[in-house]
């Protein structure tokens, strides 16, 4: 179970405001599907190749070209739309959307504006200070890319590559619930865990395969709750959307700055204006674009060319029958079964490849509780920190989880102390090796012998007579023995045992 606490958000403070105003946000994310062709040809996808060498003839608009619709790509919005929790239509359509750019050579994008492949759903955001906001999701549909227009190659002439022309797109459309500019981060980042644990979409926001419009609006306290009561959108205030987001650090400061933007206009005595804008990073600011075009200035109508898209409920069962575990459910579960904190749990299932790994390191090290709760602290102390330090992924970890595994292992039979543990993680980090055969090899093992350990007690307490008097009238400066005892054997004396014995020596 998630300890989450739902809450409405309170008035947002702009600085230098004279009033309290209120951030409404909604968001179209479009997100590559992973597919190896495109939405209607069999181009390939691949990112990166020479510019213009992934097109079809039907991408290039060539006449007499006609679509066929890549069902592998119709799954892959399937099992998304699942995956929010949202419906699925069995009926669908798709429809032109009209426009003239020169990286859209049909000179329409085929989309689906009246009948979308998936409705309703939901999205939870869990926030920074434990909270959590429900964000709705209108509708997921399918749609096409355009191509891309380069401008800097020369200073007379613009460049058009088609090769993403026809990459089949998933356009998620949320209602206007999201508050804040944190939050408007916080959701996209989690429908893009969901999408990679789903496998739909690889979320590279810095290839563009993942990137959000941004709607912002302000509005005075109340508002908000009158919208809710009567679906009015006059309520919230006109709108300004930003395109083509691709970073979560620019959609935060992006909507901060168009927020304290209108609300300097607002309260000016002017008026917004509906457009659409660009962010300028270089700046940090936004700046217009173009008025707000309406649906109908896209003269949408049914695409003659493609037939409305009829899918089975078995088909769509099937799917969801193999979807894999989500992100919530697989946090809860390692709440429950491993009893990690709320915090270990998020950052280990933050990334499927980090998860992954932790539960191959508990496998290894022993399917107990404790063997969790340890595994959690190696994973995202020791190793977590040294991969982030050396710029590695969790995929090209130098030690594997059957040999970090291994060493927890080894904490938890007694045969090494926590001190040793990480003289040993430093060698399989560095050298490789499986760990108990470096521990013995090494003559690493800790030593539980309490003859040992009583005879090294025995010899540090007699050589220091000042120190014991001491130690006796103030039992927390025993730990200076404690630290000599663990010195003489080199670290592997039992730190427990040691503790014990000195203390009896003492008399404390």
């Amino acid at each position: 179970m998630l300890d989450l606490t739902y809450e409405t958000p309170k008035p947002r403070v702009i600085a230098g405001a004279k009033h309290d105003w209120e951030l409404v946000i909604g968001m179209e994310v479009h997100a590559q599907v992973s597919s190896r062709s495109k939405l209607f040809s069999g181009a390939s996808t691949q990112f990166g190749a020479e510019p213009n060498s992934n097109v079809a003839f039907v991408d290039a608009g060539m006449p007499g070209m006609l679509p066929v619709i890549n069902d592998f790509c119709v799954a892959q919005a399937v099992r998304t739309g699942l995956g929010l929790k949202a419906q699925i239509n069995l009926h669908s359509a798709f429809d032109r959307k009209n426009y003239f750019y020169p990286d859209l050579p049909q000179g329409y994008q085929i989309s689906q504006l009246y009948h979308p492949i998936v409705g309703e759903g939901e999205v939870l955001v869990e926030l920074g200070d434990g909270t959590a906001r429900l964000v709705r999701i209108e509708r997921i549909h399918l749609e096409q890319d355009a191509g891309k227009s380069i401008h800097d190659m020369d200073p007379a002439l613009s460049f058009v590559d088609l090769n993403r022309t026809g990459v089949a797109l998933m356009e998620i459309v949320s209602r206007p619930d999201i508050r804040g500019p944190e939050e408007a981060a916080a959701y996209v980042a989690k429908l893009r865990q969901i999408m990679l644990y789903l496998g739909t979409c690889d979320g590279n926001m810095q290839n563009g395969n993942l990137r959000a419009d941004v709607n912002v609006s302000v509005c005075r306290p109340g508002q908000y709750e009158k919208y809710q009561e009567t679906q009015d959108f006059s309520h919230l205030g006109t709108r300004c959307e930003i395109k083509n987001m691709n970073s979560m650090r620019f959609i935060q400061a992006a909507i901060d700055y168009e927020a304290r933007r209108q609300i300097a206009i607002l309260e000016a005595g002017g008026t917004i204006d509906q457009e659409t804008r660009l962010y300028d990073a270089d700046k940090g600011e936004t700046r217009s674009m173009r008025s707000k075009e309406e649906a109908h200035d896209y003269r949408y109508f049914p695409d003659p060319d493609l037939l409305p898209l009829v899918i089975e409920q078995a088909w769509v069962d099937d799917i969801a029958g193999a979807l894999p575990e989500l992100p919530d459910a697989k946090k809860a579960r390692f709440i429950g079964a491993y009893g990690l904190s709320d915090y270990d749990a998020s950052v280990l299932t933050a990334d499927l490849d980090a998860a992954r790994y932790f539960e191959a390191v508990v496998t290894q090290a022993g399917a107990e509780q404790d063997s969790g709760k340890l595994a959690a602290n190696w994973v995202i102390n020791e190793l977590f920190g040294r991969l982030k330090k050396e710029d590695h992924a969790i995929t090209a970890s130098p030690v594997s989880p059957e040999q970090l595994g291994g060493i927890i292992a080894l904490i938890k039979s007694g045969d090494i102390s926590g001190k040793i543990a990480k003289d040993l993680f430093e060698i399989v980090y560095t050298e490789g090796g499986e760990p108990s055969q470096i521990v013995a090899a090494r003559g690493m093992k800790q030593v539980t012998d309490t003859g040992a350990i009583e005879a090294a007690v025995d010899a540090i307490i007699a050589a220091n007579p000042a120190q014991v008097e001491k130690a006796r009238a103030n039992p927390k400066l025993a730990g200076w023995f404690v630290g000599q005892v663990m010195k003489a054997t080199g670290g592997k004396a039992n730190p427990a045992v040691v503790n014990d014995m000195v203390s009896a020596k003492l008399g404390l």
